[in-house]
């Protein structure tokens, strides 16, 4: 059967990995079916516009799960990334759409966790992903795991961009380098496995587009906003409150203890992106420059 007859339900359609994965699904052929929680927002609109089918419903009811997955062949798996005291909301929420999946008998669940979770980081808001990938094994799902690396886009905006209230650059130690992955390369590997679930069901994935050391990073971005960025590093109170083992940051020489192989991912795809290619064909515009004082 062709893509163009299947369906692919896509969770977290309106963020950032479930709209890369949207989006990459229908350029590639396939029917989408995007769940969403507001289908009059903004973003499922241009979904739709796009060409998804709009279901609505939430990841913490099952009900709606359930009615979404009927007669999907494929489903693409996100949650939100936990924050205390939301531990249990995360779990709850993956586990439903696994057990929606098997209940609607599809042909593959790909799920998108995070990159070393299988190594005991001591990073508690990884631990629910791990929670959640091993519950998908035990349900005997055809199923791929997606663990990609740092966001490329984690550093434009936000609490954690490079002018937020915790930015990234200052909870990296000096000597450490950084492996990451642009989003738009995450919703491509997620098409690369429903295209071919020979080459990739019952696979867990680490994916990166790059590793730069924290200076590289740093000098990129400032090359980027065109202006000098603070890299003082975030106290240890701060990092406990945002859930970061303190011990594994400062001791780790790869921060997280990132392991992707580049070059065997650049390989499944020649256009995987590396920082540079990511600022010159997205990134660039991406980043909330402030006014100077």
């Amino acid at each position: 059967m062709p893509h163009s007859e299947k369906v692919v339900l896509v969770t977290g359609a309106t963020g950032k990995q479930g709209g890369a994965t949207a989006r990459r699904l229908l350029a590639d052929g396939w029917q989408v079916r995007a769940l969403v929680r507001d289908p009059s927002a903004e973003a499922a609109q241009a979904l739709a516009g796009a060409g998804a089918e709009l279901v609505k419903g939430d990841m913490r009811d099952r009900a709606s799960l359930d009615a979404a997955a009927e007669g999907v062949h494929g489903v693409f798996s996100v949650q939100p990334t936990a924050a205390p005291p939301h531990f249990d909301d995360e779990v709850r929420c993956g586990v439903n759409v696994a057990e929606a999946a098997l209940a609607a008998g599809v042909e593959h669940l790909v799920y998108t966790s995070v990159g070393g979770v299988d190594r005991d980081t001591g990073i508690s808001h990884w631990d629910t992903k791990w929670e959640i990938e091993q519950h998908i094994r035990t349900l005997g799902l055809p199923y791929t795991i997606l663990r990609p690396v740092m966001f490329m886009e984690n550093h434009t905006s936000g609490p954690f961009g490079v002018f937020g209230e915790t930015p990234l650059i200052r909870i990296i130690p000096p000597h450490s380098t950084i492996q990451l992955i642009a989003v738009t390369d995450i919703g491509a590997f997620a098409g690369l496995a429903f295209a071919d679930p020979g080459g990739y069901l019952g696979k867990a994935i680490e994916l990166a587009g790059d590793e730069l050391t924290r200076q590289q990073l740093v000098t990129a971005i400032e090359e980027a906003v065109g202006r000098p960025l603070s890299t003082e590093p975030v106290s240890p109170e701060r990092l406990r409150e945002t859930g970061v083992n303190v011990d594994d940051v400062t001791r780790a020489e790869s921060f997280g203890g990132w392991r992707a192989d580049i070059p065997a991912l650049r390989a499944l795809h020649p256009d995987l992106m590396d920082f540079a290619a990511w600022l010159e064909r997205e990134g660039r515009s991406r980043f909330e420059v402030p006014d100077r004082p």
